[in-house]
């Protein structure tokens, strides 16, 4: 793994994914790079209702567009109407640019095509974790 790896431990991170297996890929990851604070979402709705209890817990929201109740496009405009900087990284299967780009307008921090490797991962988490930082100091 990359030596910043340290720079990623200490983070909060909510995972919102539909698929069961594909949120234990992701914890188990996220666990391999040294986070142990993952908290889990099946949907947007179950995750709202996590975040009104425990936003303080949370730095970054790593969501799927895709999911039924409610995708990741009303989960990102309900997070952003309450905080406008929380990083939220898109997990999408389509990655082709008309998608990048919506997701973008709507205030997307960073986005992740399935599938991905731990590094991709760690990666991008880095780079969400240097924005958190810089707002800090």
């Amino acid at each position: 793994m990359i030596d910043e790896a340290n720079e990623i431990a200490d983070l909060g991170i909510l995972i919102v994914e539909d698929s069961r297996e594909m949120r234990k890929i992701l914890q188990g990851m996220l666990t391999e790079l040294g986070i142990n604070q993952v908290f889990l979402a099946k949907d947007g709705v179950e995750a709202l209702l996590f975040l009104g209890d425990c936003y303080d817990m949370i730095d970054i929201v790593v969501a799927d567009w895709n999911m039924p109740n409610m995708d990741g496009s009303e989960l990102l405009r309900q997070i952003r109407g309450a905080d406008p900087d929380i990083p939220f990284m898109m997990i999408t299967g389509r990655a082709d640019k008309d998608s990048v780009v919506e997701a973008k307008s709507q205030g997307v921090s960073s986005y992740i095509a399935k599938p991905f490797s731990i590094e991709q991962l760690e990666k991008k988490l880095n780079v969400l974790s240097r924005m958190l930082n810089a707002k800090v100091m």
